[in-house]
């Protein structure tokens, strides 16, 4: 077994009954808890906030990595940073000129880790001056948004280009990862995975969680 992370989304998850939720994916052995923050403007979906974040944080014993799908992140960064996030990610397409100033934001609270996502469309080129200089590199596997969507392979061989940059950095991908595109990104190298309805949907999840490693 490698010692791949994984990295739940509680997207998939029963929202009514997320502190039980939570405790089936420590039991699991879950890695970390994946925590999908969208606006309903950067993508098309509206999902959780801070305060459900402060809630999870009280109850879970694992890291919650939180994803920032949302327009302006440097306005909330201060929001979930104090909520309990362990890792702070958010995405390129989202600042642009503003990259480094999101950094170093984050890197302000001393111990959360930095990360930075990119959608299919966005080349690796276009982050490359940043990568050495954040925690995590996030590869969106397909368009953030909604859960369940096909896999990109090509947006997985990203993983290698990173790889190349920066041995040190975590490579984590997220979007149609099941038992089969999760040997695809584990041969390309990468260090976490997120997965949602794969591990939600499953009759035994410790089973799921340990076929993705």
């Amino acid at each position: 077994m490698s010692n791949v992370i994984v990295a739940p989304s509680i997207l998939s998850s029963d929202f009514a009954n997320l502190e039980t939720e939570i405790k089936r994916l420590e039991n699991s052995a879950a890695d970390w808890v994946h925590v999908d923050v969208m606006d309903g403007h950067f993508v098309p979906n509206l999902t959780i906030g801070a305060p459900v974040v402060k809630a999870l944080n009280k109850v879970c014993s694992i890291p919650l990595d939180v994803h920032l799908m949302i327009e302006n992140p440097e306005k909330y960064i201060k929001d979930f940073a104090l909520a309990g996030s362990d890792i702070i990610t958010f995405h390129y397409e989202a600042t642009k000129e503003k990259t480094l100033e999101v950094i170093n934001l984050i890197k302000s609270y001393v111990d959360i880790k930095v990360g930075l996502s990119i959608k299919p469309k966005t080349s690796v080129k276009e982050i490359e001056e940043f990568i050495p200089l954040v925690d995590l590199i996030l590869i969106m596997t397909v368009e953030p948004g909604f859960g369940g969507q096909k896999f990109m392979q090509d947006c997985a061989d990203k993983i290698k280009e990173v790889k190349a940059i920066s041995k040190d950095v975590i490579v984590e991908v997220d979007g149609g990862i099941n038992n089969i595109t999760a040997k695809y990104c584990r041969d390309l190298g990468v260090d976490a995975m997120v997965a949602g309805n794969y591990v939600f949907s499953s009759d035994n999840m410790k089973e799921a969680i340990a076929s993705l490693r």
